[in-house]
């Protein structure tokens, strides 16, 4: 039986997939699991709740809501707000629990439901599988004084607004910042923390209607931002997705930082201010190799883990490390908040520009990125890409005619019914052809 649970929380069709009985259940499971200790101590859970603007999280939200107050769970109603300031916000009022409602990049028509424990850390996977498994399990319901109260959270954004300007090294006087909101849940935080900052901000994808958001804009869609950088002669375009727990980053000529580029900059930074702890920097086996190359020229080590932004986490707190991310732009600075902060990741950038009075072009030329080709292949049976000997095969030969030049790398996506395929190599026509032969072995061997 396949996991409830993601790389990211539940996702899937809203009101398919993700039903407003799925989250009522749901939500009363993860109160009786993530509100065991509060409960041991006598007093009575709290959680925070918050979503992005997506028109389904007005219902989802609604239920999660019902069923936490339901099982006993006083709820504190965040809003519209980034993953991470819900996060930050379940640590900062001391909340048993938080929940955020949110598919992230992911189109509108989904949704998803993701969890936070106490002091907004990331649920590992066996807490997950308790959740799951209260699912059908009888409970008794409290009556009369016990029920969970509601109480809208009134000042989640000034809270979280007050954290990013705390922890911000230095302004950024001077700059012109295009933000690109993605009609999400930064589309109001982001473009108003940069201009407290000391920024010139103009901003884009910033105003969300409960159906466009990621809709040709944000950070899976760079065209708008691109031009808007050029046309308004910018210093440098920050853009979020969805629920604003990454970050990607366009240069003053148009040009794409990604995620890569972005904690190559940011670990410089850190180890010059000697805030990088180990002189160490965690991130996936999807970075480039030319990440790797650009970390030891400079002295840093890079350890790396399995994709997702929860697996760079487990390792950035089993060794106390301060930076890590995905090359997809989801950054983590340990010391100032517990997951990816595509808000905050935009700040520290601009403040590095601010600082030493570079371009980000120039920052970026650090990194040499490999020619990369990465292909999403729908429609195959992805839960057999680990265990096909065929596809195995294949994908050693490739590595074999790569010769230590580039490499392969097949796995299925924890959020999305696709197999993965990411070739790099030494130029970009071989890249392309690698990647286009284990694709067709990946629809050969896994077709539904």
């Amino acid at each position: 039986m396949a996991r409830l649970f993601g790389t990211d929380g539940v996702r899937g069709l809203a009101n398919g997939d993700i039903t407003a009985e799925l989250a009522l259940s749901l939500s009363v499971a993860a109160a009786h699991v993530l509100g065991e200790q509060a409960r041991g101590r006598g007093s009575r859970p709290k959680a925070v709740v918050g979503r992005d603007p997506r028109a389904s999280g007005e219902f989802l939200e609604a239920a999660v809501v019902a069923g936490l107050a339901s099982a006993g769970v006083d709820v504190y109603d965040a809003g519209v707000l980034p993953t991470p300031a819900v996060a930050y916000l379940t640590a900062d009022t001391h909340a048993d629990f938080g929940v955020m409602l949110s598919a992230s990049h992911n189109a509108m028509p989904d949704n998803g439901i993701k969890f936070f424990a106490e002091g907004g850390h990331k649920l590992p996977d066996e807490v997950e599988d308790d959740i799951a498994q209260r699912l059908s399990q009888q409970w008794d319901r409290p009556t009369g004084p016990d029920v969970g109260r509601i109480q809208r959270m009134r000042d989640s954004h000034t809270r979280y607004l007050a954290h990013l300007l705390t922890v911000l090294p230095n302004r950024l006087d001077g700059l012109r910042i295009v933000i690109d909101g993605a009609n999400g849940a930064a589309s109001r935080v982001s473009p108003e923390v940069f201009r407290l900052a000391g920024a010139t901000v103009h901003q884009i994808g910033t105003e969300p209607d409960g159906l466009n958001i990621n809709d040709g804009y944000g950070s899976t869609h760079l065209g708008h931002l691109k031009e808007t950088v050029i046309a308004r002669g910018a210093d440098l375009g920050i853009a979020h997705d969805g629920d604003a727990d990454r970050c990607l980053a366009v240069d003053a000529d148009g040009n794409e930082v990604d995620g890569d580029q972005i904690m190559a900059i940011l670990a410089l930074a850190m180890k010059q201010r000697g805030t990088l702890a180990q002189d160490t920097l965690v991130a996936t086996v999807m970075s480039n190799l030319g990440l790797l190359q650009a970390m030891e020229r400079e002295g840093i080590t890079v350890r790396q883990t399995a994709v997702g932004d929860r697996y760079v986490l487990e390792e950035m707190r089993r060794s106390r490390l301060s930076l890590g991310g995905e090359q997809s732009g989801h950054v983590i600075f340990l010391d100032h908040g517990t997951t990816g902060d595509g808000v905050l990741t935009g700040l520290m950038l601009a403040a590095r520009l601010a600082q030493t009075g570079r371009s980000l072009a120039e920052l970026a030329g650090v990194l040499r990125r490999l020619p990369q080709v990465r292909i999403n292949v729908k429609g195959v049976d992805k839960s057999r890409v680990e265990t096909d000997d065929e596809l195995r095969r294949a994908v050693e030969a490739e590595e074999k005619l790569l010769d230590g030049s580039g490499r392969v790398l097949l796995r299925k996506s924890g959020t999305e019914p696709v197999v993965r395929v990411m070739v790099e190599a030494g130029e970009q026509a071989e890249a392309q052809a690698v990647a286009e032969r284990l694709v067709g072995v990946v629809r050969e061997r896994l077709s539904l």
